[in-house]
């Protein structure tokens, strides 16, 4: 699975992951990344390019950009795509996600922190439990002894392998599925079906126009949680 690294235009990058998948499309899928301030008003427009014309199958945000938008949520509800959206610990904001948009898969890496924060990725296991549009990956969680709590608690239908490539080791990472000791079809499962199976419901075209928002998510903002970011 391969998407751009941090660029400051999204619409670029994304046309050079395409270039990388076209040169071997039985080996690579792409997602699309968005900014969702910087590309407010039109997640449409690129979502759909990325879809149609270069074989996408899902959506990359970062919290690091910024939270994640209602804008993106609807378009990837429209072409049943999975988002994959970096929490950087911001685990309340998943609460929002499962309960308002529970048509839309979303993959939280890192059980919910590369940081290390484990009451993030403590939080995040109580909320793969709770909804069942709410995934996570392997990579980058480094107290194995979580990892292995959350497969007890969870099971593998929730995991998905990461490697978080190129800044972590693809096979220091898989060496971690490995401990799990899982039995073959729970490790088939979390190293490849888990996968197929999110990016198998993709639509070519929308089914209907998406409602579109440019709202952000605001964490731990309960009354309105999708307050209009200000400019």
């Amino acid at each position: 699975m391969l998407f751009a690294a941090f660029h400051s235009d999204y619409a670029a990058a994304n046309r050079q992951v395409a270039q990388l998948v076209r040169r071997n499309p039985e080996r690579f899928y792409g997602f699309a990344f968005v900014h969702a301030q910087r590309d407010r008003g039109r997640v449409l427009e690129m979502v759909g390019t990325a879809v149609q014309q270069y074989g996408f199958v899902g959506i990359k945000c970062h919290r690091y950009d910024a939270r994640i938008s209602r804008e993106i949520c609807d378009v990837a509800r429209a072409f049943h795509l999975p988002v994959l959206y970096d929490v950087v610990g911001e685990i309340s904001v998943v609460e929002l996600l499962g309960e308002q948009y529970p048509d839309v898969n979303f993959i939280i890496p890192h059980l919910g922190s590369f940081s290390d924060d484990w009451r993030a990725q403590s939080g995040l296991i109580d909320q793969l439990v709770r909804f069942p549009n709410i995934y996570t990956d392997t990579s980058g969680v480094r107290r194995f002894d979580i990892l292995q709590r959350a497969f007890d608690r969870v099971g593998p239908r929730k995991f998905l392998f990461g490697s978080d490539g190129p800044w972590l080791h693809p096979g220091v990472e898989l060496s971690k599925v490995a401990a799990l000791h899982l039995p073959l079809e729970d490790a088939k499962l979390v190293l490849a079906g888990n996968l197929l199976r999110l990016i198998k419901q993709v639509r070519p075209e929308p089914a209907q126009p998406p409602r579109i928002a440019v709202a952000a998510v605001v964490a731990n903002e309960w009354r309105d949680p999708w307050l209009l970011a200000k400019s």
